[in-house]
């Protein structure tokens, strides 16, 4: 069965409702609430729509289609510019030593700091796959694919790129780090306040959260254990993340305390390995197993194929020609798989 990448338009609002609905939470970037998706598909369409190649607050949404069915089964989004409409806040875990000399003993204590480093970085988000498509490695090409992407617009992204996990939420569909921290000064659920985030921004936290660093020894043992840790269903997301040069350097969420996972988006391995070449005249039988993307903005592709590199061109499997909807000459954007 094929699947291709494309980006999503007004029609895929009811499949993205569908699929926010099976989230189970925590999830910001995919609210189970039809306004925000509608108005998330719209700003992704104002932004396809503009074709200057330069830097702005803009975000894409992407979607993973059957292409023999054509049915939606999975998501992923693009941020071009964190913290532009309002502050991109995070917590940093850092450490501080004292030290007693009447007591001859340093002690070492953990801190969760409020900050907005990351403001002005893009940001690779809002992926989900249908459960019923979790294999044959779909999820890795919903998650490359942004990468393709970013490659064949790069002037309309930022210097650094993050991405966001989804924290440890329990049973209840609670947050144990939000309980501990964020719940004891907002008078609202976890669920409360990552749907309010989701659809009104968080400047709400600005407005109340304490600005004064938190001792994370004085939080609660379940809360503690659980900073930086992903959810368990983003651990495979997290080792792809550092497989393509992400590493974690003390960010965490300040509503469920996930990790937030950094990179130089040039340094990202799909972007540095990004190749361009035009399509060869002849179709391909065999060969190396790549993503291969094609199209610019709304008419943006990617899917899996073969391809064989040839000079500046490249030689790509009939199927794989087939679902993107190029012919001989055409550009297109490929990385190994």
């Amino acid at each position: 069965m094929s699947h291709v990448i494309r980006t999503a338009g007004p029609q895929d609002l009811q499949p993205l409702y569908e699929m926010a609905k099976l989230t189970g939470g925590g999830f910001t970037n995919l609210p189970p609430e039809r306004a925000a998706l509608a108005a998330k598909l719209e700003r992704s369409a104002d932004a396809l729509a503009r074709t200057e190649m330069t830097l702005a607050d803009e975000s894409f949404v992407m979607v993973l289609e059957d292409a023999e069915t054509g049915a939606v089964r999975g998501t992923a989004q693009l941020f071009t510019q964190v913290g532009q409409r309002w502050p991109f806040y995070s917590y940093r875990l850092t450490t501080m030593t004292q030290y007693s000399r009447e007591l001859e003993r340093s002690m070492r204590a953990e801190l969760l700091s409020l900050v907005t480093d990351l403001e002005g970085s893009s940001e690779v988000g809002g992926l989900f796959l249908h459960p019923g498509e979790r294999a044959g490695g779909l999820g890795l090409l919903l998650a490359r694919s942004r990468y393709l992407f970013i490659a064949a617009h790069r002037q309309r992204f930022g210097p650094r790129i993050l991405a966001e996990l989804r924290g440890i939420i329990d049973e209840r569909g609670g947050s144990p780090f939000w309980d501990a921290v964020g719940g004891r000064f907002f008078g609202m659920s976890f669920q409360e306040a990552d749907e309010f985030n989701a659809l009104h921004g968080n400047q709400f936290i600005a407005d109340l959260m304490p600005k004064h660093p938190v001792y994370t020894a004085m939080l609660p043992e379940d809360a503690r254990r659980v900073i930086g840790l992903p959810h368990p269903n983003g651990r495979a997301a997290m080792r792809m993340l550092e497989g393509e040069g992400f590493a974690h350097h003390g960010y965490v969420d300040i509503f469920d305390g996930g990790p937030t996972m950094t990179a130089a988006t040039d340094s990202v391995a799909s972007i540095r390995g990004a190749h361009r070449g035009t399509v060869a005249d002849a179709l391909l039988a065999k060969g190396e197993k790549a993503l291969i993307a094609a199209g610019t903005l709304a008419d943006f592709r990617c899917c899996f194929g073969a391809r064989e590199l040839r000079d500046g061109e490249v030689a790509i499997d009939a199927r794989t020609a087939d679902l993107l909807r190029v012919s001989p000459g055409d550009p297109v954007w490929s990385v190994a798989r």
